[in-house]
């Protein structure tokens, strides 16, 4: 796996959340986030339909697998000025999620790519969405009425970009579908009594599961 560049003002921030992720997940991808972070120019030169604040590029051949992990400058920006990690309010939300979902994103991808696993783009809108909830929910401290708050802000109160095609549209709000049904069995089998253990233990199991199987699961812990 091959770095394409190394984006200027690059914060520590995502690399907090990726040791963040790999620990309550207990996973390890042995890579380091900041080392494949790419900006506008490397990015434009790959030549991508669409140019999001947040994205993850991966290009498969003989020789490997090359990633770069584009997230917009100006939303490390703002997380190098409101870091997250001392306070997370209206000021740094928006780029905090953008943040969460390129990381998640570039976790999964890379786990998955050592187990020599495919990977669908349905799964990782799917598993970042999830791990926007929980991760949000715990910096507020994972009280059970916090997870209400969370579950209208990420799945209710949110506008798809404009410029996603209609098969792209599908995907995300599946994703979103999926993750907020999810998020709901979570809050009520584990976070209204306060069990954060078992949701952890849970989440890891669910981390794990293809696809199918995580379709399948929330189906029936819905």
């Amino acid at each position: 796996m091959a770095a394409r560049s190394r984006a200027e003002g690059c914060t520590r921030v995502l690399t907090r959340l990726q040791r963040g992720l790999e620990r309550m997940y207990r996973v390890a991808t042995g890579v380091e986030v900041d080392d494949f972070v790419i900006g506008d120019d490397a990015r434009g030169e790959l030549g991508v339909a669409r140019a999001p604040r947040e994205q993850l590029l991966v290009h498969q051949d003989d020789d490997g697998v090359d990633v770069g992990l584009f997230v917009d400058a100006a939303v490390l920006a703002n997380l190098a000025t409101h870091d997250p990690g001392a306070r997370l309010d209206d000021r740094n939300l928006a780029a905090f999620l953008y943040a969460v979902e390129g990381v998640s994103h570039f976790v999964y991808a890379i786990v998955c790519a050592r187990a020599a696993r495919a990977v669908s783009a349905l799964e990782l809108e799917l598993q970042a969405e999830v791990d926007k909830y929980v991760v949000c929910l715990l910096a507020d401290g994972g009280a059970p009425a916090a997870s209400p708050r969370w579950r209208r802000r990420l799945f209710e109160d949110f506008e798809l970009e404009p410029d996603l095609d209609a098969e792209e549209r599908d995907r995300y709000r599946a994703a979103n579908d999926g993750a907020r049904r999810y998020a709901a069995s979570l809050e009520r089998r584990y976070v209204a009594r306060r069990g954060t253990v078992d949701m952890l233990a849970e989440l890891r199991r669910f981390y794990r599961l293809p696809l199918a199987s995580k379709l399948d699961h929330i189906s029936k812990a819905a």
